[in-house]
């Protein structure tokens, strides 16, 4: 064995999957159409309908560590947000939502859609507890399966999206 074939073999089998080669927006969709009628209730729908997110948005996610390692995203109007605690909560909603309740609330549905995409997915992988805030960066954009829906005429975008940079392109050197 030679040297090159040795680190051939080595860059192939460095090689990471990207999200799209695991799952597709037809499987991410059912997931979350799944919790949403188990969280927010049966007449809950979400619609597959495209629409431009506000400007003062608010995100959910979790991380997936293992085979493949990255973040499931939920991302919506801070006023969706809210619409969606008050729905979760239903009648033990308080007439004044606190920040933490919208926190709380949601961060489990990205919690929810996360852990149904950790188990789609091949092999053994970790999840965190969920994160609210401003979205984590998306470090390669190959890496990213992102569906983008309505729920009561407002839009919500879930994205299974790569935590780790695009690896560099082996080049051959005998061209």
């Amino acid at each position: 064995m030679t040297v090159f074939e040795t680190a051939e073999r080595r860059r192939v089998g460095d090689a990471r999957p990207v999200i799209t080669e695991l799952i597709d927006g037809t499987t991410v969709q059912s997931i979350a159409e799944e919790a949403w009628i188990s969280l927010v209730g049966e007449e809950e729908v979400l619609v597959p309908l495209p629409a431009e997110l506000p400007a003062d948005v608010l995100s959910s996610w979790v991380d997936v560590v293992g085979p493949w390692t990255g973040s499931v995203v939920l991302t919506a109007g801070r006023q969706t947000a809210e619409e969606l605690t008050r729905a979760l909560l239903r009648e033990s909603a308080p007439e004044v939502l606190e920040e933490e309740d919208v926190v709380d609330a949601f961060g489990e549905i990205a919690n929810v859609v996360g852990g149904s995409v950790k188990a789609a997915l091949p092999g053994q992988s970790a999840l965190s507890l969920p994160s609210v805030g401003t979205s984590p960066e998306v470090r390669n954009t190959a890496d990213v399966c992102r569906i983008d829906l309505t729920w009561r005429g407002e839009p919500v975008s879930i994205s299974v999206q790569g935590a780790l940079p695009a690896l560099p392109v082996p080049h051959d050197p005998h061209p």
